[in-house]
């Protein structure tokens, strides 16, 4: 289908499909969110034939969907990588993994806790690999999700707020798996040198704005960075679990253990003791750190 096929030219939806196609295109833009780049990790992934496959990178090509970069001139290859524009969808992405979690998969109730299919995919994380992505941090930095030089425990919560900020969406405390954040937090904080001398790095992932982060981050005195993932470029990335409140994705709570090289070799879900979680996961770094 091509977007001159749709008649209804003032339709924003319409024309959106019109370069978009099928949904065979739409989980081409879902792996190259996820760092696959090249023909043959697109066709691996996503089993279509080659000629389909090659069809729809040349109609997202042709759109400024994805943008083709050499990387071999003999025999001629590309990486095919995703443009601003492409990057756009990615909202569209965690819109449609959300439903479908919350009405495909579950009963309908807006729900922060793991369960069924996201569990599942949350634990399928552990021997991956984190793409190369950068988030803002609370503290006008830049930080990249995986340290070169160290461990990283990548903590990924649904938000806290400074107390005045008004910051919680309404009913918050009645959504499943929204309580203990702060907690959470804060007991980071309190382990954060012993998880120092341990190899490892503290990063704190919410969807907040930068300012909500940077408030809190002051309030609860954090030693460490709070990253926000606002655009989805982490939850796309990783497909992680989501869930909407207050008009905004929220991520689950998920906490991954990264080594060095960007493979996750730990992943905690769910997370039903955010207090315990902390000191299980000091643990698994102290004895995988060790052995590294």
């Amino acid at each position: 289908m091509r977007r001159e096929d749709l008649a209804d030219s003032d339709c924003g939806i319409a024309q959106s499909l019109g370069v978009i196609g099928d949904w065979q295109s739409l989980l081409i833009v879902r792996e190259a969110a996820a760092g696959v780049t090249r023909f043959e990790g697109f066709a691996r992934e996503l089993g279509l034939s080659r000629r389909a496959l090659a069809e729809r990178l040349s109609q997202l090509v042709e759109h400024d969907v994805l943008v083709k970069v050499p990387y071999s001139e003999h025999p001629p290859r590309h990486d095919y990588r995703l443009t601003a524009a492409g990057e756009g969808l990615l909202p569209v992405l965690l819109a449609l993994q959300e439903w479908g979690t919350r009405f495909v998969q579950g009963d309908g109730e807006v729900s922060g806790a793991l369960g069924g299919g996201d569990l599942a995919r949350a634990r399928a994380l552990e021997g991956g690999r984190v793409p190369d992505i950068s988030l803002s941090a609370h503290d006008g930095s830049t930080v990249q999700l995986v340290d070169p030089d160290r461990w990283t425990v990548l903590f990924f919560f649904p938000g806290a707020y400074a107390p005045g900020t008004h910051g919680y969406p309404p009913r918050w405390g009645e959504v499943p798996g929204t309580a203990g954040c702060t907690l959470e937090c804060v007991t980071y904080g309190r382990r954060h040198a012993a998880l120092d001398a341990a190899g490892a790095r503290v990063l704190g992932v919410s969807t907040q704005h930068l300012e909500q982060q940077a408030a809190f981050a002051a309030h609860a005195e954090l030693p460490y960075l709070l990253a926000s993932d606002q655009d989805g470029l982490a939850a796309s990335a990783l497909r992680l679990p989501v869930f909407r409140a207050g008009g905004a994705d929220r991520l689950k709570r998920v906490t991954l253990l990264v080594d060095p090289l960007g493979v996750v070799r730990h992943v905690q879900a769910p997370v039903t003791d955010p207090a315990q979680s902390v000191d299980d996961m000091l643990e698994v770094v102290r004895c995988l750190a060790a052995g590294a």
